[in-house]
């Protein structure tokens, strides 16, 4: 892959809780038009990586870069490329969804006819277009994740990263947002993901990378990751297990 299209860059990326050490150096590039898995055990990492990447914790050390942004030194330019879908999205519930993309759209200065069209595709695709003057409120986790979706791509970020993204949702909502991930990839945005639903990223990502106690530990497409894990032919879920669990008796055994 060429280096000039790197859209997220973590750079010996370090982060200590008093004597805990949840990230122990990760090094990392992301491409444009990557849909790039982000996969490990509870506690790995993951939410942590995920956090600073989005700025709401600093790392203890290292850089992070988005798209051409150093994420400290330029927070405004970095934070415009990024849209982002946490596992549990906080939505104010007594706004109704086009309510609630005004005001998502307000805070990127995204026009409210670009709002209005983006949000009404959006809602289309996820079939919630009829809900759309009921309070958010009375959704389901699932509803409220499909907006949670929606609002976050308003501003047209290069950069999507979404966290648990098929949580809550029934198996037709999950085929829909996994197309939609897809699309966009092709377009050419750039999709992190991270996700417990190892069949999810399976059928989805380009690359994969896998952290247990905060290094990463195996990275690659699917055929690399068998490789890895000399599992020739076996699917995500075996080479997860096997690859989390030796690194796991390693971390024992030291």
């Amino acid at each position: 892959m060429n280096q000039n299209d790197v859209m997220i860059r973590f750079a010996d990326i370090k982060k200590r809780y008093g004597d805990f050490t949840a990230l122990k150096g990760v090094n990392l590039d992301i491409h444009k038009g990557e849909l790039f898995g982000f996969l490990g055990p509870n506690g790995a990492g993951k939410t942590t990586l995920i956090r600073i990447l989005t700025g709401i914790i600093k790392p203890t050390a290292g850089k992070v870069f988005v798209g051409p942004f150093d994420l400290y030194a330029q927070p405004d330019q970095a934070k415009a490329l990024l849209g982002y879908v946490p596992d549990r999205p906080y939505l104010y519930e007594k706004l109704t969804p086009l309510e609630y993309f005004d005001f998502m759209g307000g805070l990127y200065n995204v026009k409210p006819a670009r709002i209005l069209e983006k949000g009404e595709e959006m809602l289309k695709l996820f079939h919630l277009w009829d809900r759309r003057h009921e309070l958010i409120e009375s959704f389901s986790h699932g509803m409220k994740q499909k907006v949670a979706m929606s609002a976050a791509i308003l501003h047209d970020p290069e950069i999507f990263v979404v966290d648990e993204p098929t949580v809550g949702l029934d198996p037709r909502s999950v085929k829909l947002a996994k197309d939609y991930f897809r699309r966009l990839a092709d377009e050419g945005k750039t999709v992190f993901l991270t996700t417990h639903t190892l069949s999810v990223a399976e059928d989805l990502c380009d690359r994969i990378a896998i952290i247990r106690n905060g290094d990463i530990v195996a990275l690659g497409n699917l055929d690399e990751l068998q490789q890895k894990a000399s599992l020739p032919g076996n699917d995500l879920e075996a080479i997860f297990l096997k690859i989390t669990e030796e690194e796991q008796a390693v971390t024992i055994q030291s």
